[in-house]
């Protein structure tokens, strides 16, 4: 956020912090949720590389295209085992998914 923004909403009154801060998430917490979107957004990377639709790869995992979205969003409902799956599904290696989990996002 821009300097100028931030203080803009702090002299209005409001409290300017982090999502984490607000939701009052634990170090781990918040390391567990970096490791879904990385893993959310990797899948969307990798698909879109190998030019395959969500259809395409709720086809490969018996799945839905809703549920391959969902994923793709890092849904609540979406496990991070099926994240991991799915992305071995459609090519990604374990040394791919070191890669991931070791980014800095």
């Amino acid at each position: 956020m821009k300097a100028s923004k931030r203080t803009a909403l702090e002299t209005a009154g409001w409290t300017v912090g982090s999502a984490d801060a607000f939701l009052e998430l634990s170090a781990d917490e918040r390391a567990f949720v970096e490791v879904k979107l990385a893993l959310a957004e990797a899948l969307k990377l990798r698909r879109e590389r190998r030019k395959l639709t969500q259809a395409q790869v709720a086809k490969l995992l018996g799945s839905s295209q809703p549920r391959v979205a969902m994923m793709e969003a890092a849904d609540k409902s979406v496990s991070v085992d099926l994240l991991v799956r799915s992305l071995l599904a459609i090519g990604a290696t374990r040394k791919d998914l070191a890669k991931v989990l070791a980014s800095n996002r």
